[in-house]
């Protein structure tokens, strides 16, 4: 099942346009036929490299993890109304449609941000994954990309590779799940995640918003992958008061990084 010959989805969802394309799939402009609203609609795909056995897991962890992401209720989240299933069993969500831009927009065109407006933006972040936590969600992708702004309003989005605390971030077939700068040392290490996990890239994303840089880069994946697990990130030379909670959340161990208590205080 995808979009028919009027471009609807599952009988539905009529399609308006693309709003954006990446890695892991489209997020489409839809209106809901039967609720006569518009509504983001996110076609999800699985790179060709992964074995047909992991395909099957891939849809089957993404069919359960679009369910929990459902159940998270906050202003902060993007809420997801309803999934439907391709033919082909590739999962399609679709979501709350926001009228705003990503940080990462904002970011590339006009750079750094003052440390009081990242502070407010890294707040926001810390309530909407403190929610999806308590659920026992972990996001396992935060990054600027996936943080939106519309007004005053902040939202996490893009919980499509989101994780079951617990769950492993690269494949057996080595196929990476996140965005390689902002992930944790523990993801490129191919360890279990958690909400530290999550912490850690928050973190990792509040630097870029301030310094205009990531903490962390290299010429490849595996370059940036060798930096996360063994350099210290340069000391932040913008962030203000946000340098110390910074510094706090990029710990390499997990177990060592500031609980969301004390990145409040």
């Amino acid at each position: 099942m995808s979009w028919d010959g009027d471009g609807v989805l599952a009988g539905r969802y009529r399609r308006l346009g693309r709003i954006g394309q990446g890695g892991m799939g489209s997020v489409w402009r839809a209106r809901d036929l039967e609720l006569d609203r518009e509504v983001a609609v996110k076609e999800l795909l699985v790179p060709d490299q992964v074995t047909d056995q992991e395909r099957l897991d891939w849809y089957a962890r993404m069919d359960r993890e679009a369910r929990a992401a459902a159940r998270l209720r906050h202003p902060g989240i993007v809420t997801v109304y309803d999934r439907v299933t391709g033919d082909d069993g590739r999962p399609w969500i679709v979501m709350e449609l926001i009228e705003g831009r990503s940080l990462g927009d904002v970011l590339a065109e006009q750079g750094a941000l003052p440390p009081r407006e990242v502070a407010v933006i890294g707040l926001a972040m810390l309530d909407a994954l403190s929610a999806a936590h308590a659920q026992g969600v972990v996001h396992r992708d935060v990054k600027p990309a996936n943080v939106l702004l519309e007004g005053d309003r902040v939202l996490l989005t893009d919980f499509g590779i989101a994780a079951l605390e617990g769950d492993a971030t690269i494949t057996r077939s080595g196929m990476v799940l996140g965005t390689p700068a902002y992930m944790s040392p523990e993801q490129v290490e191919g360890k279990p995640v958690t909400p530290a996990s999550d912490l850690w890239s928050l973190a990792a994303t509040l630097y870029a918003a301030v310094e205009g840089r990531r903490p962390f880069d290299g010429p490849s994946h595996g370059a940036v992958f060798v930096a996360i697990a063994t350099r210290q990130p340069p000391t932040p030379r913008c962030g203000g008061p946000l340098a110390q909670a910074l510094n706090g959340l990029l710990r390499k161990n997990p177990d060592e990084r500031l609980h969301p208590a004390q990145v409040r205080d």
